[in-house]
């Protein structure tokens, strides 16, 4: 049961750094679909994409993929993940 624990934590710890690598390059590619559309959804996505840019300097990478994900979804775009 020991081992179990120790391995859980294992992956949690190693999953923070992933995420946190994950989030500009998210972010990225929402600002370079969006910079020349002028929609509603393509505002929407950019409202979104500063809202998991703080997330992400907050330390909070998980909330932030979710935030670059859900402003994806507001312009119509399919972000690819490392």
């Amino acid at each position: 049961m020991k081992i179990v624990f120790m391995a859980l934590a294992v992956i949690a710890l190693s999953a923070g750094p992933v995420l946190a690598a994950q989030c500009p390059a998210l972010l990225k590619q929402i600002a370079d679909r969006t910079s020349n559309r002028l929609d509603n959804g393509a505002n929407q996505a950019r409202v979104l994409a500063r809202q998991a840019d703080e997330l992400h300097k907050a330390g909070k990478h998980a909330e932030s993929v979710a935030k670059a994900e859900e402003a994806a979804a507001a312009a119509g775009i399919t972000l690819t993940k490392k």
